[in-house]
């Protein structure tokens, strides 16, 4: 016999389908030169990597349309939407042969200082981008795992 989810489930797995959102938007962020590369601290661009995971993010959108939370299908969409317009920014840069805006290596940011203190060397369009679309980077929920007791 099927078990009937509690509040409690369906909440961790709504926390759980953010998380998984977030997690491909970290990584196309990654390949848009968005976030630096954990191994030589410097952004890199490659936009077929880029495209791969937004698109897989598309499709989640449709697949999973009218099934979402309001709080899910806002997360996606603006996640999605963020990365959209990043990518056709990025496209952009390169079919002119710029390079792409990139963030300072991980090196610099450590050792600058808060964020609001390299805010008046740096323009906006440097900034990394905030996958989920909220204003000041930062998430209205802090959501912890739990495995059980």
């Amino acid at each position: 016999m099927a078990e009937v989810q509690t509040g409690q489930t369906l909440g961790e797995l709504s926390q759980r389908f953010i998380e998984f959102v977030m997690m491909h938007a970290q990584n196309a962020a990654l390949f848009l030169g968005q976030i630096p590369n954990p191994k030589t601290g410097e952004g890199e661009v490659n936009l077929e990597l880029a495209k791969m995971f937004i698109d897989q993010l598309a499709m989640i959108q449709e697949k999973t349309r009218g099934n979402l939370t309001n709080e899910e299908a806002t997360a996606l969409r603006n996640t999605l939407s963020n990365l959209q317009m990043v990518y056709v920014e990025v496209s952009q840069q390169l079919s002119k042969g710029g390079a792409p805006v990139q963030p300072p290596p991980a090196a610099e940011s450590a050792s600058a200082g808060p964020a609001a203190d390299r805010s008046t060397t740096e323009t906006p369009k440097s900034q990394p981008v905030d996958p989920s679309g909220e204003a000041g980077g930062e998430s209205k929920k802090k959501f912890t795992k739990s495995y059980g007791s």
